[in-house]
């Protein structure tokens, strides 16, 4: 990857976007801490202890899965499983943005977009309701498009969710960026036809972000302004 100013590193230069489409959980908002509560009051209401918050933090993008799966064990395919999936959803809704704030920059980063004629949007595998709860209590209920993990019939890393975003948008995915923290947002984002940017200052799992084969890495929404400057720049000079 090309090194860049500001905390950017790209394998290609990128074309200036129309769409700039977000991850939500782990990208544009740090919901861990009301996630790894909610998974916490599962244990507690079993009289086991807390687990702690960083192991928890690292897995918020795996969303009730992958909580679930470190804080009991268990998988999907467990029959405990829905009944703690159910109560986890439940927690959650009841304290959703208790401790959830915007990541340092984003504001800013959605501001310049606005700013400079770049839609931006949302896909998330977050599911509707609780999206749509969540998005008035922190600034974000201004994105184009709020595409959820239950708004069609797939889930990322399938494509579905992001070919809905762009026929919501009216903007072809050609013409669309995809940021996101979590490997399955890249591989959604390349499935659908998109540019792809990996936002490095999120949960981004067990694996690092420059192993994703994103077109772009980032460490900021500050560094991720600069790329889309630079993509600019690409514009004036050809």
């Amino acid at each position: 990857m090309t090194p860049l100013p500001g905390g950017a590193s790209r394998r290609v230069p990128l074309p200036f976007p129309q769409a700039v489409l977000f991850d939500l959980d782990g990208t544009l908002a740090d919901t861990a801490p009301d996630l790894a509560n909610a998974v916490n009051k599962l244990r507690t209401a079993r009289g086991l202890d807390p687990l702690p918050y960083q192991p928890l933090r690292q897995l918020a993008s795996a969303g009730a899965r992958g909580l679930i799966g470190a804080a009991f064990g268990i998988g999907p395919d467990d029959a405990r499983y829905p009944a703690l999936r159910d109560e986890f959803l439940h927690n959650y809704q009841t304290d959703i943005a208790a401790g959830t704030r915007l990541f340092d920059g984003v504001a800013e980063l959605l501001a310049f977009l606005q700013q400079n004629g770049i839609v931006w949007g949302i896909v998330t595998n977050k599911i509707a309701r609780l999206t749509a709860r969540l998005l008035p209590q922190i600034g974000l209920d201004g994105a184009a498009c709020a595409i959820s993990g239950d708004t069609t019939p797939f889930s990322k890393p399938h494509p579905a969710p992001l070919a809905a975003a762009c026929a919501h948008i009216g903007i072809a995915a050609a013409h669309c960026w995809y940021v996101g923290d979590d490997l399955r947002d890249i591989q959604a984002g390349h499935a659908a036809g998109m540019k792809t940017v990996a936002a490095a200052w999120g949960y981004c799992g067990d694996t690092p972000a420059t192993t994703w084969r994103a077109d772009a890495v980032v460490a900021s929404p500050l560094a991720m302004r600069r790329l889309i400057e630079d993509a600019a720049k690409e514009i004036d000079r050809s």
